[in-house]
């Protein structure tokens, strides 16, 4: 860790954790007949009822209603959820080792902007490894849809904090929007910011 004093560590889910694939989810909805999905999915910020899904404001069937409504025909739950989760790829085993190892020297919470059918696929298939499941890796942890607030308002920031009772001086957080970091500076945490694909790992080297 290049700065001392660190204690904590909040980390990201989708960028920083598990590998996405914003065109093969775009394109799996285009097939379902969704016109102008892209305008709707970004890799950080969602717009629409994706962002309302997002924040926990409509639920599960109610995202999967307005899909229908906006192709037109009554495709099915499964579908929908098919081409919602091929947005999500895999974490690479080296970073589940990561975490387990993290954990032996720091508090380890994970905040993330998600939503529910995301989340279920997440926690049956992407932290699934040796006799691990997803509570395993995390002393806590915070989603958007949950806490009904998405990053980067500062709002989930000081949720955290006030939460988990951590120093801001004392913790590390780690996101693959440079936004959502500059906004947990402002409450004097420390940030950084991965690329796409980054092998972070250096950080605690």
């Amino acid at each position: 860790m290049k700065k001392e004093g660190i204690k904590n560590l909040i980390i990201d889910f989708g960028g920083v954790l598990i590998d996405l694939n914003r065109q093969r989810c775009i394109e799996n909805f285009a097939k379902l007949g969704m016109p102008n999905v892209e305008e709707m999915l970004d890799v950080c910020h969602q717009q629409g009822f994706f962002l309302q899904h997002e924040k926990g404001l409509i639920t599960g069937g109610e995202f999967r209603d307005a899909i229908r409504e906006r192709i037109g025909e009554d495709v099915s739950d499964d579908r929908i959820d098919s081409a919602w989760n091929s947005f999500l790829v895999s974490i690479p085993t080296y970073k589940l080792d990561l975490l387990l190892k993290l954990r032996e020297k720091y508090v380890v919470y994970l905040l993330s902007n998600t939503n529910d059918i995301h989340w279920e696929w997440s926690c049956q298939h992407a932290f699934r490894y040796k006799t691990f499941r997803v509570e395993d890796y995390f002393e806590k942890i915070f989603l958007s849809y949950e806490m009904k607030i998405v990053k980067p308002d500062v709002e989930i920031f000081r949720k955290v904090l006030e939460d988990t009772g951590v120093d801001p001086r004392e913790t590390f957080f780690i996101d693959d929007s440079a936004e959502n970091c500059r906004v947990a500076e402002t409450l004097g945490i420390s940030t950084y910011t991965p690329k796409a694909g980054e092998d972070w790992s250096h950080l605690f080297d």
